[in-house]
């Protein structure tokens, strides 16, 4: 078994797969697609701002025919996740729009966003957005080949594409802090291990660990606490719908000529409020 550091952390996650032979056996397995690249940026941005939001994408390259987007989430949080990512990715098409003599993108953009976290909305190991024109009976016509896939490591099971599980299964391996070497033969997946060992993390390397830790907590603590209040003020309205619909019975049956007590044991207010909303009418 080997200590390393955890592929959760966008840090460790860059610092692996921004190995471009790491990086293009990743595409090759997961897109089916050959890269012939030299270099893979990380927080690659463009400027000036396409859509009037500044977007860094966390391992960005690009050849002759396409550019490629990897991205790495482990706190999933907010209902737009999926849709920030679908921005992130139309942003890589529509900057190319500028220079292009039509609509048509010359190169093709795919996106790869690798998931994490547990609290994921699916429950599912692959999800794809395909953007290829379909027939009324589902059938693609390969004319639009722009392609979003999200990965969660968490839910591999049997099913999962073979050429896929080894990627996926180093991800969750590493979540832990522990892995056994002796169960990738991928020679690129032996790299990412190589990559993240604890001995070969570097003291600004550490540090950013560190950063991102704090921030997911502080995340999650406001995440909380923004749910206990939600919480507290449907509990408190609830609370105060009922002591209104009780006030509107008391009054009804003050009309009526009943009691005061006899009021009050019925709708559960206190005989001193029943006698106030007497006296007050």
């Amino acid at each position: 078994m080997k200590q390393v550091a955890s592929l959760q952390y966008g840090v460790i996650f860059k610092k692996a797969f921004c190995d471009v032979d790491v990086f293009k056996g990743f595409v090759r397995d997961i897109l089916g697609i050959h890269l012939n690249i030299d270099k893979v940026e990380t927080e690659k941005e463009f400027k000036p701002a396409i859509g009037k939001v500044a977007v860094k994408f966390d391992l960005y390259a690009q050849d002759n025919d396409g550019r490629v987007i990897v991205e790495v989430q482990h706190q999933y949080s907010t209902d737009d996740h999926y849709d920030r990512f679908l921005h992130y990715h139309c942003v890589a098409l529509l900057e190319q729009i500028e220079n292009a003599k039509n609509y048509k993108p010359p190169l093709v953009v795919y996106t790869i966003v690798v998931l994490t976290s547990s609290d994921t909305k699916y429950r599912e190991d692959v999800l794809t957005i395909d953007f290829d024109l379909k027939t009324k009976d589902g059938k693609g016509l390969n004319a639009i080949p722009h392609k979003m896939v999200f990965l969660c490591p968490r839910h591999v099971d049997e099913n999962t594409p073979t050429a896929y599980r080894e990627w996926l299964d180093v991800i969750f391996d590493s979540l832990d802090g522990s892995i056994d070497e002796t169960l990738y033969h991928k020679s690129e997946v032996q790299k990412v291990v190589e990559h993240i060992q604890k001995s070969g993390i570097s003291p600004e390397e550490k540090a950013q660990m560190i950063e991102e830790y704090n921030w997911e907590e502080f995340k999650k603590k406001q995440e909380k606490i923004l749910n206990d209040s939600i919480k507290r003020s449907k509990i408190e309205g609830k609370i105060e719908g009922e002591h209104a619909k009780a006030l509107a019975i008391a009054k009804n049956l003050l009309v009526k000529g009943l009691d005061v007590e006899t009021i009050a044991e019925t709708t559960g207010l206190t005989i001193k409020s029943v006698t106030e909303l007497r006296n007050n009418d």
